[in-house]
């Protein structure tokens, strides 16, 4: 008689506890979703705006009339640009730096992190700290001048590329993806096989470190593809300067000429004050085009990438 008495009350309170679970769930996906949407609005708005802005009247987006869709459709920003044959050298250079450098980095991270993460490898944690020591000090400007004047690396292409070869944060990711993501019976498998340490590390480790590659590679293409203190500082030779400075002079250029400045032998008095605005929305849509159309091919390794290093159980 117990039994069924209780029985069909279990289920009962069961029921009710679970409406009650589903209503504070669903206040909570709620509440989710309304911060989610208000975040990617606050993130996306803003490239769209500069792309909508970029094809608009300048007259309707310094009025505020350009919000959400564009206004008097005019292609002349982009035209002046895609005419500027600095646009296009600079993009050369900066394709150039960026892949270049990267496979560098990638060449110079792997192995240096490879080693440092084998145990039987004594000098690893001396070395280990040498290198943390450059995140907290380094000689300054001047003595990294005067080094690169030494070094033949001022005006030169390299300049870009050499001194930047390592980055100690990605190289300590890269570490700790191998000490932890890498089984040590794995290695000891393999080398019951006759693998050595560069075969092991060449056909295993980096066939199973594709996410790895793909995030600290993107940091490094990130980091050479936004670099303009280099050239602004080591590079004199104009048609060695990466895109990100030639948007630079134009944005400085055609900001001087909107105020008044431009007409006598100014870059920008050529593309006129009154698409001086549409012309800095085109160069910004431009410069960073590629690096946006290159992230969702890369998302998969990059989401999988950011977790390296996070405690598992």
């Amino acid at each position: 008689m117990t039994t069924h008495t209780a029985t069909p009350a279990a289920p009962a309170a069961r029921r009710g506890w679970g409406r009650r679970l589903g209503h504070s769930d669903l206040l909570f996906a709620i509440a989710i979703a309304v911060i989610c949407a208000a975040v990617l609005f606050a993130t996306v708005y803003p490239l769209y705006f500069v792309m909508i802005a970029s094809i608009s009247d300048p007259t309707a987006v310094a009025t505020g009339r350009v919000a959400f869709l564009p206004k008097g459709i005019s292609f002349f920003g982009y035209q002046q640009i895609f005419e500027d044959a600095r646009i296009w050298n600079g993009y050369r250079n900066t394709l150039v730096y960026s892949v270049v450098g990267t496979l560098l980095n990638l060449v110079v991270t792997l192995p240096a992190a490879y080693a440092l993460s084998r145990r039987e490898f004594r000098p690893r944690r001396p070395l280990m700290l040498f290198f943390a020591f450059t995140m907290f000090f380094s000689g300054g400007l001047i003595p990294t001048y005067l080094l690169y004047r030494d070094l033949g690396l001022l005006d030169n292409w390299l300049v870009f590329i050499l001194p930047s070869a390592l980055n100690v944060y990605n190289l300590i990711i890269a570490r700790a993806f191998f000490e932890n993501s890498l089984p040590e019976e794995l290695f000891e498998a393999a080398m019951l096989d006759g693998v050595d340490y560069f075969r092991f590390f060449t056909t295993i480790a980096l066939p199973l470190s594709k996410a790895l590659i793909s995030l600290i590679g993107l940091y490094y293409l990130v980091q050479h593809w936004n670099d303009f203190f280099t050239g602004l500082i080591f590079v004199r030779d104009y048609d060695k300067q990466p895109l990100q400075i030639v948007l630079r002079d134009i944005l400085l250029s055609n900001q001087a000429f909107s105020g008044g400045a431009g007409g006598a032998g100014g870059s920008g008095g050529a593309y006129g004050q009154r698409y001086a605005d549409q012309i800095k929305y085109g160069v910004i849509i431009v410069s960073t085009l590629p690096v946006i159309i290159l992230y969702p091919f890369l998302q998969k390794y990059f989401e999988k990438g950011v977790m390296i290093g996070s405690v598992k159980g």
